[in-house]
């Protein structure tokens, strides 16, 4: 207490006696034992009420005793169990859990590790994942501040997540206790498979394979990709003990529409002890998108020559340039490149509102503006006869498909009558325009899309130019070949505006998470969030069916599909409001990674604990572990002195006393008749 504190106490002492003497002493002549008793409440009263307007602060020291944490966390991951190594990993979590001698010293904690990290006592070593690197996160995050000392019981064969050698904090040791026979056997792995998700029909797409050997003699193999019982592709591979990898590049045909399921297996001669890790399967969907463009020109220029070249240079595209008054059936293609259209082009315009083909109107100095206003609502012209050159800026905020600047700036100046362009509200500019360095705000090149139809303009002649130019900067056509594609690929995919919008992938691998997402919107096309969507999950070869509620998260619904066993599955997503509904199929295909070692990683144990100063042991040292930390000297307890102080204002009690002595004080002299 403070020396203030300490006076007004004085002072209150002899403020509640004086007026307990005065009331009861020196205004009363008579003198009793009672009159004492009511002194005695009365200061009591008195005292305690300036108690509580000086409000003292109470403060008390106590002292506390904290001990080094030790965290010992334990693989639970199922290679465990494949390494045989279960029983050895609780018995060591036994004998250093259970050290007398070690939690004198350390404040013991334990924790597991599979797909997740958490505190737990007890392991079942079914762990579908081991991610090492989410140990060392959240270390970091509970112990914070803190030097401290971890036992990492593993075979140290990470699945998942970034590299752990460098994660954990290098200043707190770590030791790793290595479980799982570190003899070397010989064994042969499909270690990892390389393969595009799609590939269109009658292409063929590339596989590329990691195939990995361990042993120390030269042995020879071979290698196959299958598709059921057709072998797709075979070759003799040979290892040594100089030559531990090989990597194979494939190119296999995409004949059949939809998803396929691939095998790739390696065989060796001589027998293996772990043969599960010489199969992977994977997967790819096949994608019939041929597409056919017309290139409709009254005159010959070179952006048409270019254009085709560009178009063309994706396999799955085929031009054909037509004259706009010998084309008769629309119907045999999916895109129409308009060029400089005039009124020739009258009779093409007409039966496009029938059939509906999606648009790329190109104009220059041929155009006749007055026609094109007739013809469609998305550009209004108003053009003079003077000719003007226009440069490209590019829109960074375009959003209808992605795109990357390819140096538009740059290129050379499109030509084009000069006016004005006037566009409506469902235009979006992928370029805009500038006359020398004045901007124009009028588009160079822009999209629209209504009511389900789209629409591409590119307001200018010579397009030849930007692709030479993009080869002279490139070195290579591709980035102007890719970005006219983009332009076709937008063009070519008619899909409207759907109200439920489902994500899925078309495969997964068994033990990865199986995620899908929906979206439902109203008829404003705003996303609902009072929607009720549910998941009907049916397996084709058992016709087992699973139901399961999408729940709403940041701007979507999702559903978790964890636990599903290998093989093919329909469903179908319903609104349960509108009666909304959309169905699909995904293969979750054979594949335990935690199945693919024979033997723990001992050397990238051993760099971890290089890197944080600890020391790896093996089963047979846990008695040398254990004395290591108990003569470490860097982990002693500290002894902490806590104040905790504490207003008298919130002390109950005091209230209860100042209470129990004025209704003493009124009982007792109502009592006596002094009232």
């Amino acid at each position: 207490m403070t020396t203030n504190t300490i006076l007004l106490l004085l002072l209150s002492l002899l403020i509640a006696g004086s007026l307990s003497f005065f009331q009861y002493f020196y205004k009363t002549k008579t003198k009793s034992k009672v009159n004492l008793v009511l002194a005695f409440l009365r200061f009591l009263s008195i005292f305690g009420i300036l108690l509580l307007l000086i409000n003292p602060i109470m403060s008390r020291k106590t002292l506390e005793t904290i001990k080094t944490p030790l965290p010992i966390v334990v693989d639970n991951s199922s290679s465990i169990v494949g390494l045989k190594a279960n029983e050895t990993a609780l018995e060591l979590y036994k004998k250093l859990s259970q050290n007398k001698e070690l939690q004198d010293k350390f404040d013991i904690q334990s924790y597991q590790f599979g797909n997740e990290f958490e505190q737990s006592e007890k392991f079942d070593f079914k762990g579908t994942q081991t991610n090492l690197d989410e140990v060392a996160k959240n270390l970091k995050s509970i112990y914070k501040n803190t030097i401290f000392p971890t036992v990492l019981i593993t075979d140290g064969n990470q699945t998942s997540g970034n590299d752990f050698v460098y994660s954990f904090d290098a200043n707190n040791n770590v030791y790793p206790m290595v479980v799982g026979d570190t003899t070397t056997f010989l064994d042969l792995k499909v270690s990892q498979l390389n393969v595009n998700k799609y590939a269109f029909q009658k292409n063929k797409f590339p596989v590329e394979v990691f195939l990995n050997y361990s042993g120390n003699k030269s042995i020879t193999a071979n290698f196959s990709i299958s598709q059921g019982n057709s072998v797709l592709s075979k070759q003799k591979v040979s290892f040594s003990s100089s030559k531990k990898s090989i990597v194979l590049s494939v190119l296999l045909p995409a004949e059949k529409v939809g998803l396929q399921v691939f095998k790739a297996t390696i065989s060796p001669k001589e027998k293996e002890k772990n043969t599960y890790n010489n199969t992977k399967n994977f997967a790819v969907e096949i994608i019939d998108q041929k597409t056919n463009i017309a290139i409709v020109s009254a005159i010959n220029h070179p952006d048409i020559g270019a254009m085709k070249r560009a178009i063309e240079s994706n396999a799955q595209r085929k031009v054909t340039i037509v004259k706009p008054n010998s084309i008769n059936s629309l119907q045999d293609y999916n895109v129409l490149i308009l060029y400089q259209p005039t009124n020739e082009f009258k009779l093409v315009f007409e039966k496009n509102k029938l059939a509906g083909i999606n648009t790329f109107i190109v104009t220059g100095n041929s155009t006749d503006f007055n026609f094109l206003n007739q013809q469609q609502s998305n550009l209004v012209f108003k053009m003079s006869s003077q000719k003007e050159d226009y440069l490209a800026e590019f829109n960074s905020q375009f959003n209808l498909f992605a795109i990357e600047n390819i140096g538009f700036e740059n290129f050379p100046p499109l030509q084009n009558p000069f006016g004005t362009v006037t566009t409506n509200v469902s235009v979006s500019k992928l370029l805009s325009s500038k006359i020398r360095n004045i901007d124009t705000n009028a588009p160079l090149l822009a999209f629209s899309e209504n009511q389900g139809k789209r629409s591409a303009f590119l307001l200018g002649e010579n397009l030849w130019k930007w692709r030479l130019q993009s080869h002279v900067d490139q070195q290579s056509f591709d980035k102007f070949d890719v970005f006219v594609d983009k332009i076709i690929q937008f063009l070519a995919s008619n899909d409207s505006k759907k109200s439920l919008v489902v994500n899925h992938e078309s495969f997964y691998n068994s033990g990865e998470s199986i995620e899908i997402s929906a979206q439902y919107f109203n008829k404003n096309y705003e996303f609902d969030e009072k929607a009720r969507l549910t998941i009907s999950v049916t397996n084709t070869k058992t016709k087992q069916t699973k139901n399961y509620d999408l729940l709403k998260g940041n701007n979507s619904f999702k559903v978790n599909l964890n636990g599903l066993s290998a093989g093919g599955y329909d469903f179908s997503v319903k609104e349960l409001n509108s009666k909304t509904s959309h169905s699909g199929h995904f293969e979750i295909l054979d594949f335990d990674i935690e199945k693919q070692f024979v033997n723990p990683d001992v050397e990238k144990l051993n760099q971890l604990a290089v890197q944080t100063q600890g020391k790896l042991h093996y089963p047979n040292q846990v008695e040398a572990l254990i004395q290591s930390l108990l003569e470490n000297e860097n982990y002693k307890a500290v002894q902490k002195e806590i104040v905790s102080k504490n207003l008298l204002i919130d002390w109950v009690w005091l209230l209860v006393l100042i209470a129990i002595s004025l209704a003493s004080e009124w009982f007792v002299r109502k009592y006596n008749g002094m009232l």
